[in-house]
C-alpha cells in the first residue's frame, strides 16, 4: 500500500462497510485517512497521585486493585451497582460503575490499573464514578479523539490508523530544509505520526506547530499567488474619471466613505492591472451607489459592466434601481435570469453580445455558456459569500483580464479578512448614509410573549409588517426549538388569526420563495414566519419589526444581517430578540447586540466570543475549511506563513524549481479541497 490515493478498504480492519462510514466524514483514502486529524485529547499520560488529584476535576491514576469487586443491584431503579477500592500505595480511591458489566469484570484484585475519570468526594475521600479502565501493563499514552459518526469510535479509528501508518512508506517532506529550519519545524512525517500517536506533550505541539504552519502557508501561498496573476496580467485602462458626473445625479449627497472608497477603485482602473478589490459594508451602508458609480464611470470610457446577485429578487430589485439612472443618461441596462421566458432571454442576450447593453445585472444566468459580451470590463459580485471563486472567475472569463469587485454585507473584523480574501484589495465602508434610523433592539423571555403580540398587532394596525425568525424549519428537529413551519400554523390559528401570515424557509423552491417575498414587498403579507433564508433579501421599507426566536442560537453577526432587514423606510423600526438561556455568555453576547449597532464591532465580538467555525455558522462557498489551524487563536502562525509565503513567492512566483516541487502540490491539494480553482 505505497499509495496514498488507496482506498481505505484495503486497510487491515476496514472494508467495505465501515469504509462507507469513513466516507461520511470525508475520509476515502489513505491520504484522506493520515490526514484526519483528532479533533481534542486526552492525556493518560499525565498521572497524579490520589491525594493531588483535584475534586470535580478531570485525572488519570495509576493504582492497585486492594478490594474484590462488590456488587448489588439497587432496589429502586433495578440498576446493577459495581464498586472496589484501589491505592497508589499511598492513598485509597473508591471506584463505582454503574451497570457496565464488562467494564467492572476487567478489575481483578491485586492488578495494577489507570483510572481516567472525573474525581469527586472531598479531602479524606475521594472516588470516582464509571472511570474508562486500563490495564497499566502497558506505559500510559495521550489519546486521541475524533470527529465521528454513528458506527465509529475513536477507538476504531486509532486502530484502523496504527494499521494505515503500518502499511505505508513515510510520507516525503515537501519543505526545503532552509524552510524546516528558519521556522523551528518539525518534520512531516514526525508531525503526522505524533498528531495521532503522540509520544509526549512536547511532541504533541511539535506535532501541531508543524501542521498548522503547513495548512496556513499553503493558504497564503494560494492567495498571494491568484494576487500576483492578477497584478501581472494587462487590463483596458480607464481613461476618464466619470464619478463626480455620476454623482450629481443622484438625489443625495455620498458619504465620505463612499467617496474614498469610489476613488479607490477608479485609482484601480487606472493602474493598468485588473482591479481585485473586496467593498465591505454594514447592511445599509451604500454599497449599490458604489457599484453604480464605478459602472457609470466603465460605461463612458466604452466598457460594459456585469452585476451578479444570488437570488432573481436581488437581481431584480438591483435592476429597479440601478436601471433609471443609466437610461436617463442614455445608456441601456439589460436583466438576465433564469426563469424569463425563452423570447426575453434570446432578447437580453443579443444586447449583450452586440455591445448594447452598457450594463447587465443578473444571476448564475450570467455565466452561462452562450451569454458573450462584446467589451465586459467589470464585474461586480453582490453578497459574494453565497459565490464561489469559481463562479465570480467564470463570470470574468467573459471578458479578458476584467476589473472585478466583490461586494459583502457580513462585516468581517479587518484582520480576519485580509487573510480569507486575501487575493482581494479591501475596502471599507464604516459611515452610514444620513438619516438612516437606528433600530430600537430589545432582549426579552418568553414571558413578554403576549405583550410582544400585542405590540406586533399594533404596528400591522398602523399598516405596518413584520418578520419573526424562527431557528428551525420543522417540527421534531430539536424539540427544545420553535420551528417555522409549526409556529407559523400556531399563529395563524391564535394570536394573528385576523392577520395575513405567510411562511418562508430554505426548503422552499426557489420560484416559491421569490413568490412570497414579492408578496411581502407588495404590502400583500402582514407577518412572514421565516428562517434565516431572509438573512439576504430584498428591501421591504414597509417592514418596522423583526422578532427572532431563540436568539441564543444564532451568531452576533447573523443576528445583525437579519436586524438589517428592518429599519429601511420611514417608520422607526424594533428588533426583539427572544431567549431564555440564562448562562452568562448568552446573556453578554444579546446585550452586546442590544447596545451596538455597528457590525464591525459586533463581528470582533462574535469572533472573541465564538471563533471562527462559529463565527461563520455552516460553511459559505467563499471562505477556506480549515482542518486544524485556527484563524483567531493561531493568528501568530498566520503571520509567520505569510511572510514565509512572501519570501518563496520573491524567489520564485511560480513555484516552478524542484527546490519548491513539494509547496507547490501541497497548494494545489489544499485549494481542490476547498473546490477553488487557485490559477
Amino acid at each position: 500500500m505505497k499509495s496514498l490515493n488507496t482506498s481505505i478498504q484495503y486497510v487491515k480492519g476496514v472494508g467495505a462497510k465501515r469504509a462507507a462510514l469513513f466516507a461520511r466524514l470525508g475520509v476515502e483514502t489513505l491520504e484522506d485517512l493520515i490526514r484526519f486529524y483528532p479533533r481534542a485529547y486526552k492525556d493518560w499520560s499525565d498521572i497524579q497521585p490520589i491525594a493531588q488529584t483535584q475534586c470535580g476535576e478531570t485525572a488519570c491514576i495509576k493504582a492497585t486493585c486492594i478490594q474484590s469487586v462488590q456488587h448489588f443491584v439497587s432496589p429502586k431503579s433495578g440498576i446493577k451497582v459495581f464498586s472496589t477500592r484501589v491505592s497508589d500505595n499511598e492513598s485509597t480511591m473508591e471506584i463505582t460503575i454503574f451497570n457496565n458489566v464488562f467494564a467492572a469484570s476487567k478489575l481483578e484484585f491485586g492488578k495494577d490499573y489507570y483510572f481516567f475519570g472525573k474525581v469527586e468526594g472531598n479531602l479524606t475521600e475521594r472516588k470516582m464514578v464509571n472511570p474508562e479502565i486500563e490495564s497499566a501493563s502497558a506505559p500510559a499514552a495521550i489519546k486521541p479523539i475524533y470527529p465521528l459518526t454513528g458506527g465509529l469510535t475513536s477507538t476504531i479509528v486509532s486502530k484502523v490508523m496504527a494499521a494505515a501508518f503500518a502499511a505505508i512508506e513515510p510520507v516525503e517532506e515537501p519543505f526545503p530544509p532552509g524552510l524546516v529550519r528558519a521556522y523551528g519545524l518539525c518534520g512531516e512525517w514526525e508531525a503526522l505520526q505524533n498528531i495521532h500517536f503522540p509520544e509526549s506533550q512536547p511532541a504533541l505541539e511539535s506535532a501541531k506547530k508543524r501542521l498548522i504552519f503547513d495548512e496556513l502557508l499553503y493558504l497564503q501561498l494560494g492567495l498571494l499567488s491568484m494576487k500576483a496573476h492578477t497584478a501581472v496580467a494587462h487590463s483596458p485602462q480607464i481613461g476618464t474619471d466619470y464619478s463626480e458626473e455620476f454623482a450629481a445625479r443622484l438625489p443625495y449627497t455620498l458619504t465620505g466613505a463612499q467617496q474614498r472608497v469610489i476613488a479607490e477603485a477608479i485609482a484601480d482602473f487606472r493602474a493598468g492591472a485588473p482591479m481585485s478589490r473586496l467593498v465591505q459594508g454594514d447592511v445599509g451602508s451604500g454599497k449599490t451607489a458604489v457599484a453604480m458609480s464605478l459602472m457609470y464611470t466603465a460605461a463612458k470610457n466604452g466598457m460594459q459592466s456585469a452585476m451578479m446577485a444570488p437570488t432573481e429578487i436581488l437581481a431584480e430589485q438591483h435592476f429597479d434601481t440601478i436601471a433609471p439612472y443609466f437610461e436617463t443618461a442614455g445608456m441601456r441596462a439589460v436583466l438576465l435570469t433564469g426563469s424569463m421566458t425563452a423570447k426575453q432571454k434570446r432578447e437580453a442576450k443579443a444586447l449583450i453580445a452586440a455591445g448594447e447593453a452598457a450594463v447587465v445585472i443578473g444571476t448564475h444566468a450570467l455565466i452561462q455558456g452562450d451569454v458573450a459580451f462584446s467589451n465586459l470590463g467589470l464585474v461586480i459580485a453582490d453578497e459574494q459569500h453565497r459565490f464561489g471563486v469559481k463562479q465570480r472567475s467564470a463570470l470574468a472569463k467573459k471578458g479578458e483580464n476584467v476589473n472585478l469587485l466583490v461586494m459583502s454585507a457580513t462585516p468581517i473584523p479587518r484582520t480576519l479578512a485580509l487573510f480569507i480574501y486575501g487575493e482581494l484589495d479591501i475596502s471599507i465602508l464604516d459611515e452610514m448614509p444620513a438619516g438612516r434610523q437606528r433600530i430600537d433592539t430589545f432582549v426579552v423571555n418568553s414571558t413578554y410573549r403576549r405583550r410582544l403580540n400585542r405590540f406586533i398587532k399594533q404596528e400591522i394596525q398602523k399598516g405596518r409588517q413584520a418578520y419573526i425568525v424562527c431557528p428551525l424549519v420543522e417540527e421534531g428537529e430539536n424539540e427544545d426549538l420553535l420551528s417555522a413551519t409549526a409556529y407559523a400554523e400556531e399563529l395563524k390559528n391564535g394570536a394573528f388569526a385576523d392577520c395575513r401570515l405567510a411562511v418562508l424557509h430554505g426548503k422552499m423552491k426557489g420560484s416559491e420563495k421569490d413568490a412570497v417575498m414579492r408578496r411581502f414587498k407588495a404590502g400583500e403579507i402582514d407577518i412572514l414566519v421565516a428562517t434565516t433564508v431572509i438573512e439576504v433579501g430584498i428591501d421591504v421599507p414597509n417592514a418596522t419589526v423583526m422578532v427572532i426566536e431563540n436568539a441564543e442560537r444564532f451568531g452576533l453577526s447573523q443576528l445583525h444581517q437579519l436586524r438589517g432587514r428592518i429599519g429601511r423606510g420611514a417608520h422607526q423600526s424594533y428588533c426583539v430578540l427572544v431567549s431564555d438561556n440564562e448562562s452568562q455568555k448568552s446573556v453578554r453576547r444579546l446585550e452586546t447586540m442590544k447596545h451596538s449597532a455597528d457590525g464591525f464591532a459586533i463581528a470582533e465580538e462574535d469572533l472573541k466570543l465564538r471563533g471562527p467555525g462559529d463565527f461563520f455558522g455552516e460553511r459559505q462557498h467563499g471562505l477556506v475549511n480549515l482542518k486544524i489551524a485556527n484563524l483567531l487563536t493561531d493568528m501568530e502562525t498566520l503571520t509567520a506563513a505569510g511572510d514565509a509565503a512572501r519570501t518563496i513567492l520573491a524567489a520564485d512566483p511560480l513555484l516552478q524549481s524542484q527546490k519548491y516541487a513539494g509547496l507547490k502540490q501541497g497548494v494545489e491539494n489544499f485549494f481542490a479541497e476547498q473546490r477553488t480553482d487557485v490559477n
